[in-house]
């Protein structure tokens, strides 16, 4: 696994041993950071379900100001820590070794983008994130990105709306932001 454009590109990154997360794949990678490009410039991340940080640090490596990762396993935190000295990104992201309903009950600031990658297998986790009004208050501007299963989609909260769904694969990258009226999220555009 590597970084794949930017700064630090072609830095090797380390993986979490077992089979608690899935990093995102260099194709999924390559895919989603094509569609976000004019985005990342400045931006505020938060790389939520952040395992290794595979997107987080892709985002730093492009141009984003500073990130956020919010992860709960020891082993994912020691190689999401590893990562960033190697890519020497850590003066500009902070570790939140935390689980993610947990981190988005507290006050977490604000951000331009927000990665949501939840372990497939917990289907629903993504649609209790989603409808946090903590996730609200943290990109209420905002572009959330959702890495799901396509055969699983989430429930959407009210006042969310699907901006592009991208399909890699069994996968798809859902672009989502949160929306002033009803009327607004009912015109989804796929």
């Amino acid at each position: 696994m590597r970084v794949i454009a930017g700064e630090a590109k072609g830095r090797t990154l380390v993986a979490v041993r077992g089979g608690g997360t899935r990093s995102a794949t260099d194709r999924i990678r390559e895919t989603l950071f094509a569609i976000l490009a004019g985005r990342l410039e400045d931006a505020r991340v938060l790389d939520l379900f952040a395992g290794a940080g595979t997107l987080g640090i892709e985002a730093l490596s492009r141009g984003a100001a500073r990130a956020t990762f919010v992860e709960r396993t020891p082993e994912a935190v020691a190689a999401l820590r590893r990562n960033l000295l190697t890519t020497k990104f850590e003066d500009r992201a902070e570790v939140a070794k935390s689980d993610v309903i947990a981190f988005l009950g507290g006050h977490i600031g604000r951000y331009d983008l927000v990665f949501c990658d939840p372990p497939f297998a917990d289907v629903e986790l993504l649609g209790r994130v989603l409808a946090h009004d903590g996730l609200r208050d943290a990109a209420p501007d905002g572009l959330i990105v959702a890495r799901v299963l396509r055969k699983h989609p989430p429930a959407l909260p009210e006042r969310m709306r699907v901006v592009r769904d991208h399909r890699v694969g069994e996968e798809s990258l859902l672009l989502l932001e949160y929306t002033s009226s009803r009327a607004d999220a009912a015109a989804d555009i796929r």
